[in-house]
């Protein structure tokens, strides 16, 4: 199965300084592997118009309506499965570094959505990435947040 981000109004290529929060440039925003020594897939400027990725998982039924993916972009334990979405931008210094993370939460995929996304091969999480203060996504992301969908796998 698949699972497909498409993400829409990104904050910009800056995070403004704020207290005790040192600020960043060049903020770019990619998929957080589950392997710590992986390079994060495919980073998006901050100012790109969307962003999207396409991630191969592995399903498998637990209970009727209920499902657990895993895979290499998938981290947490069964029943508390995310995916992070990962921020990262240049200090003052110089320095390039993650300074925000949001968790797209799989729990709350409703079960119907899940459902049809393993008889179809697509799941499709839609969000915008920027938040209520004009700064990048964080946290744990739920619906109204993000929207999850279902189509059948296109053709390759």
């Amino acid at each position: 199965m698949q699972i497909r981000i498409e993400a829409f109004d990104l904050p910009g290529r800056t995070c403004a300084p704020a207290p005790g929060f040192p600020g960043y440039g060049d903020i770019h925003v990619a998929v957080q592997p589950r392997a710590r020594d992986a390079r994060p897939l495919d980073p998006h400027p901050g100012d790109a118009p969307s962003a999207s990725w396409t991630l191969e998982c592995t399903v498998r039924r637990t209970a009727p309506g209920a499902v657990d993916l895993t895979g290499p972009w998938i981290h947490g334990r069964p029943g508390q499965r995310f995916i992070y979405l990962t921020w990262n931008g240049t200090d003052a210094a110089g320095s390039t570094a993650m300074f925000r993370r949001a968790k797209l939460m799989l729990d709350a995929v409703d079960p119907p959505v899940a459902e049809a996304a393993l008889d179809g091969g697509l799941l499709i999480a839609r969000l915008g990435l920027t938040d209520a203060h004009g700064h990048p996504l964080c946290a744990a992301v739920r619906p109204s947040t993000v929207t999850w969908s279902a189509r059948p796998t296109p053709p390759r």
